[in-house]
């Protein structure tokens, strides 16, 4: 097999060597890229052994291999880590059931410990434990609430922390009409508390209506279904949107619309997600998610669409081999996994993309190409399903499933998934995602006592272009991190590299909508604002996000999360803060990393590395 061209960037390596690559006994990294990416395509290919023997296998291994050696596309983190090694388990996103019930409760803790173990990041609903203060019948006792249930799944993660590979990751959702709705909205208002949870309000567009005219809302106990509590909607909405703006949290999730893209509904509701909220699963399933890096599909000033529908309709077989050589954490996840077969194809490197087109992202233009390209790689992706369902068999719900009257066969439930990308995309060197740049300078701690400032090489050589990369100029922009520091820029220009917290809230959610469009599942986005932005702007981040008909939201303003290591532009009324010396920062801003909802998230830019 001839060597495969190495697609990483340069910052790639010890990320690679702390999380990636394979050890010996000793803990001695082992293998090389190269020789990981060799392991990952052959033993995902061994998926095609059942319907083409070794001959198939071959011929997977080196088209798998080449679809990642050359830069288009990578697997989901514990792909990458655990293919073709003794752990064995390859999906990312997990969903655990929690039943009203204190065996029930603890199971579910049990069973995330051991999928945090292997790797997996996990996603509950706790909207049918009795609220806080109810009666447990079997003791004459009174339930402690969700809430408290919450820090016991925390205080476990905690001790896991994903085999030492991947910190713990949950998300927390919970029903607006839950009797214990406001504590849970005020859960994290406080730094320290659940610091391993995500956590996202579950609206209903009746809850939505009910603020939006005035009404009241019944707060219902889930036990009985008795009515606890009326309280007025607009209130407890206004008090969703002060913790988020304080904090960042919660999110909202939008329940209809989740459900409406539900593929098996006969299998129940959708009601929880995995940790970043962009898929929603059924209690027990998992996905095995991956991205397409955009900036490898440009020719000639265009995007090449045909040679992004194929890589495309390889992911697709990718993935669905990833189902069948994964080694589930649990026999439950493997029956509900295998029922509905589903993956998550996305992308990454949208802003890279964007910029190498001349489009700035708020334009027309740019929304409309990222309509265009997730709805080229959702068909694709779509027809390779088909494909493989007459190849190998539908999904084994599919005869009651909303796909079975528009295909003849189908292999997945779902196909498409647009991840947050965040570790993925510093190997590959590109944006994360579908976000914006966050900026175009910021400083890297490289060890106790070195920085070193990094800026956006597109940038760079446009200025080089133009004769303005000068020392003056890489000052002005290390100050800042915005295009608009370089003096002498071309407006056009600057509104090409235009950074998140200079694209309005609006522009940051027509991205989100035209990607969620052609998007199966969820569509992970950040709507930055910043860090004077009012509540009210919030508020109508979350409006207008239902009304777009999003599955869900989340708001970061600069600053909401305490104190930051790195500011690159000041804060209103706030002095710089010393800068830390210590491990912990942010590969790609140098902000400190927290455990705050798992994932390692930024403290200041609000990237995550969940995939």
């Amino acid at each position: 097999m001839s060597a495969p061209t190495f697609p990483f960037g340069q910052s790639a390596l010890p990320v690679l060597e702390r999380r990636y690559l394979a050890r010996d006994a000793v803990g001695r990294v082992s293998e090389t890229p190269e020789r990981m990416l060799e392991r990952v395509a052959g033993a995902v290919a061994r998926g095609e052994e059942p319907w083409g023997g070794e001959a198939a296998v071959r011929r997977r291994q080196r088209a798998f291999l080449r679809l990642m050696s050359e830069g288009l596309f990578l697997p989901n983190s514990p792909t990458l880590m655990n293919a073709g090694r003794e752990l064995g388990q390859l999906s990312a996103c997990f969903v655990i059931p929690v039943h009203d019930s204190l065996e029930s409760i603890f199971e579910a803790v049990k069973q995330t410990a051991l999928i945090h173990k292997s790797g997996g990041g996990t996603g509950f609903s706790f909207s049918h434990l009795r609220p806080a203060g109810d009666v447990v019948a079997s003791t004459q006792g009174v339930s402690s609430g969700p809430v408290s249930f919450m820090q016991v799944f925390d205080m476990a993660t905690e001790a896991v922390k994903q085999g030492g590979t991947r910190r713990g990751a949950n998300m927390g959702l919970l029903s607006v009409s839950h009797p214990d709705i406001e504590a849970f909205i005020d859960a994290k208002r406080r730094p320290g508390v659940l610091e391993n949870f995500n956590i996202s309000v579950m609206v209903s567009d009746a809850f939505m209506a009910a603020a939006r005219a005035g009404a009241t809302w019944d707060l219902v106990n889930p036990r009985d279904g008795a009515v606890m509590r009326t309280v007025a909607a607009d209130a407890l909405l206004e008090r969703i949107v002060e913790a988020a703006h304080l904090s960042g949290e919660p999110g909202l999730a939008f329940y209809e619309a989740i459900n409406r893209a539900n593929p098996t509904p006969e299998l129940g509701p959708l009601e929880a997600t995995n940790p970043c909220g962009e898929q929603p699963l059924l209690p027990h399933e998992s996905c095995n998610l991956g991205s397409l890096v955009l900036t490898r599909f440009v020719c000639h000033g265009e995007v090449d669409f045909a040679a992004l529908e194929e890589a495309a309709a390889l992911a697709v077989r990718f993935l669905d081999d990833v189902i069948e050589i994964t080694r589930h954490p649990l026999p439950e996840v493997a029956r509900a996994s295998r029922l509905t077969r589903k993956i998550g194809l996305g992308v990454m490197g949208l802003a890279d993309l964007l910029a190498d087109l001349g489009l700035a992202y708020d334009s027309p233009a740019a929304v409309e190409l990222g309509r265009e390209i997730m709805a080229r790689i959702a068909a694709a992706a779509r027809a390779a399903s088909a494909e493989l369902g007459q190849e190998r068999g539908s999904f084994p719900a599919f005869a009651a499933s909303r796909l079975a009257g528009r295909w003849p066969a189908m292999r997945n439930a779902t196909v498409t998934t647009v991840a947050p990308t965040g570790t993925l995309s510093l190997l590959m060197d590109c944006s994360s995602g579908i976000e914006p740049y966050f900026a175009l300078a910021y400083t890297r701690r490289m060890l106790e006592d070195q920085e070193l400032v990094e800026f956006n090489p597109r940038f760079l050589a446009r200025l080089a272009a133009l004769g303005l990369d000068t020392s003056e100029s890489r000052r002005a922009l290390a100050a800042r991190g915005a295009a608009g520091a370089v003096a002498g820029l071309p407006p056009e220009l600057a509104a090409v590299f235009a950074t998140a917290h200079e694209i309005s809230p609006d522009a940051h959610l027509d991205m989100q909508a035209a990607f969620q469009a052609s998007t199966d599942n969820g569509v992970s986005k950040t709507v930055n604002l910043a860090a004077e932005a009012a509540p009210e702007q919030v508020r109508r981040v979350f409006t207008r996000a239902h009304a777009l008909g999003l599955k869900g939201v989340t708001v970061f303003r600069s600053g909401c999360r305490g104190r930051q290591v790195l500011e690159l532009l000041p804060l209103p009324g706030r002095e710089a803060p010393p800068a830390v010396h210590r491990s912990g920062h942010c590969p790609r801003c140098g902000g400190l990393l927290k455990t705050d909802g798992g994932c390692l998230a930024c403290s200041f830019c609000g990237a995550s590395g969940c995939e």
